[in-house]
């Protein structure tokens, strides 16, 4: 991880805040964070489990991932993802999409390594089929929850993360691994992990950049101001939380 640039308001940064010079900066070390959790999980266990997320800012990770990290053992990682839109998996809008045409069709990763969301579907099967999917690869038994070596996040304007939105049903939900997840101000479902899955990850990255997110990331991150967003209950209970954020993003912190 890229040491931060200078510091936020000395004596008040969050520890788990690193600041990068710009937003080529951060997608190097996020790309970097992927290949060093990915060959510890490998040593230590004999595989990586990954959450990829969409949006602009993971994309330019997975581009660098694909040009720089190519040799990493890619058949030992297997890829999930954190959340998908109900679309099909050409549609422009599927976070899969995105995430195949940036890196998975550009490195040596075996087709089985990679664990979309069927989200062609009707939503609420959508969501079934890929706890399903989830329980299998994890051999969880019975309320256990998966660990992932690493999830990616984003967070949006509203302080959405994944596709927990704030005023939807999946913020109560604490028995399912994934949901379909209703948002009505895009009239239209999402399907997405539940916080259990997020908070028992071993590593949580947050990637942020931009000067648009600026405002919503100091609420987030200064909860004594009040404001309640989606993104501050992502708190791993056994894990790390790391959010990697660019100066543009950085100094209405």
């Amino acid at each position: 991880m890229a040491e931060p640039i200078h510091p936020i308001l000395p004596g008040k940064k969050p520890d788990n805040v690193t600041v990068v010079k710009d937003a080529a900066a951060l997608y190097r070390a996020a790309a970097d964070e992927f290949s060093r959790c990915a060959q510890a999980a490998i040593a230590q266990q004999g595989r990586f489990a990954v959450a990829l997320s969409g949006g602009t800012t993971p994309r330019g990770v997975y581009s660098l991932l694909a040009r720089v990290h190519k040799a990493l053992p890619w058949q030992k990682i297997f890829v999930f993802f954190g959340d998908e839109r109900h679309v099909p998996p050409d549609d422009p809008e599927s976070n899969y999409r995105m995430a195949a045409e940036s890196l998975l069709t550009k490195v040596a990763i075996p087709a089985e390594n990679v664990y979309r969301v069927p989200a062609e579907s009707p939503a609420d099967s959508a969501a079934d089929q890929y706890e399903r999917q989830i329980r299998t690869f994890f051999q969880l038994q019975g309320s256990a929850w998966p660990r992932f070596d690493l999830i990616f996040l984003g967070i949006g304007d509203d302080g959405h993360t994944a596709s927990l939105f704030p005023g939807t049903d999946a913020l109560k939900e604490m028995s399912r691994l994934v949901v379909a997840n209703w948002v009505e101000k895009f009239r239209t479902y999402r399907i997405t992990f539940t916080y259990p899955v997020l908070n028992h990850a071993a590593e949580v990255l947050f990637l942020v950049s931009g000067a648009g997110k600026g405002q919503i990331l100091r609420e987030i991150l200064t909860p004594s101001r009040g404001q309640r967003y989606p993104a501050q209950a992502v708190q791993p209970e056994d894990g790390k939380l790391i959010w990697l954020v660019d100066q543009d993003a950085a100094p209405s912190l």
